[in-house]
């Protein structure tokens, strides 16, 4: 039998072939609810009609409610993963946007996640750089959700209040830039919806700017306590100098040890390499190398090295963009060789096509 239902896409209902014709199966005319004409007057209500009805209307309803610009709840997907791939073919049509491996992937779980939330954080950044008219309209509220969110993990832990004001700042002007130019611009979105944002924006750059940091009460050990080979090799695993340089104003002892100079070397090599550094020379007035004015220049000139706890997982195989704990679906033979670790930068050249 043809389709037979409303929209052409259905399979259809049931249908039995009969002397007399084609009749509907008895089994889907029980199912089916009685028509609206049967119905009395006084039973005919709204609560019997959603008892009766269904509650189909209601559905859909809330989709528009969750898709409404006044909802904080980010849409979900119920894979957290994506196939990424950049055309379309006879097996595949359609390709995969930036917006929506966004909505996608689960980054309301991985800000919550000590070991992801450096990695969301330097890519929502990265996105506000360059990547902001990519975004859909849903992939923008949901990104300005994650991005409420982290703030107020931030406002909560009083942890990384630095990383979250210079994302911040890099938004506001990104949005600056690109609303001056009305006309011009490719946002997605009602002008004032976005100014309304940057006022947003405004008013979580005043909570982390007024907020007072409540130091524990604690009788025990401190870092000022230990001995200065263990504070020296504390200050080694800290990969930000200007993390090093605040940690030495605490006391004159971690003032000393933030300006040793064999930190500073080792930290220049780290995020460097020997070319650039050769580049960058700096002479004290003793005529020795100063690693620190180096480090700070070269900073200005070439990008630092980046390291993460855990990131995103790319699979060659399947082409499909996961979290390292999520389910993914892969049909290769050895999986675990077919993975590899995605950067921030990597993630957004996914998309560049």
């Amino acid at each position: 039998m043809p389709f037979l239902g409303q929209d052409w896409r259905s399979p259809g209902q049931s249908w039995i072939k009969t002397d007399s014709g084609w009749k509907r199966s008895k089994v889907e005319a029980n199912n089916n609810v009685a028509p609206l004409s049967c119905y009395s007057n006084e039973e005919f209500n709204k609560e019997n009609f959603l008892n009766n009805v269904g509650y189909d209307f209601m559905t859909k309803k809330r989709k528009k409610d969750i898709l409404n610009n006044n909802t904080k709840i980010q849409y979900f997907h119920h894979d957290t993963w994506i196939s990424v791939h950049k055309g379309s073919t006879k097996e595949r049509h359609g390709y995969c946007t930036l917006g929506e491996a966004f909505n996608r992937l689960d980054f309301s779980s991985a800000i919550r996640d000590i070991r992801r939330f450096n990695y969301v954080v330097r890519l929502l950044e990265l996105i506000a750089k360059s990547q902001l008219t990519s975004l859909s309209g849903i992939a923008q509220k949901n990104y300005m959700n994650i991005l409420e969110r982290v703030v107020q993990k931030v406002l909560e832990d009083q942890c990384d209040i630095r990383l979250i004001k210079e994302l911040l700042n890099c938004l506001y002007a990104t949005i600056c830039a690109l609303v001056k130019g009305v006309g011009k611009c490719v946002l997605v979105g009602n002008i004032n919806t976005w100014v309304y944002r940057m006022e947003v924006i405004l008013h979580w750059q005043q909570q982390l700017n007024n907020m007072q940091i409540i130091r524990p009460i604690s009788t025990g050990m401190t870092l000022t306590d230990l001995p200065m080979c263990l504070q020296l090799n504390i200050l080694e695993r800290l990969a930000d100098g200007r993390d090093i340089v605040n940690l030495g104003q605490v006391s004159p002892t971690l003032q000393v040890l933030s300006e040793d100079k064999l930190l500073w070397r080792k930290l220049c090599r780290y995020h460097f390499t020997e070319r650039q550094i050769r580049k960058r020379l700096i002479l004290s007035e003793k005529g020795h190398l100063d690693w620190k004015k180096m480090y700070f220049k070269l900073g200005r000139c070439y990008p630092k090295k980046e390291q993460y706890v855990d990131t995103l997982q790319f699979c060659r195989h399947c082409h499909i963009l996961f979290w390292k704990d999520t389910n993914h679906p892969c049909t290769a033979n050895d999986p675990d060789g077919s993975y590899t670790s995605i950067s921030p930068l990597e993630f957004i050249s996914l998309f560049k096509f």
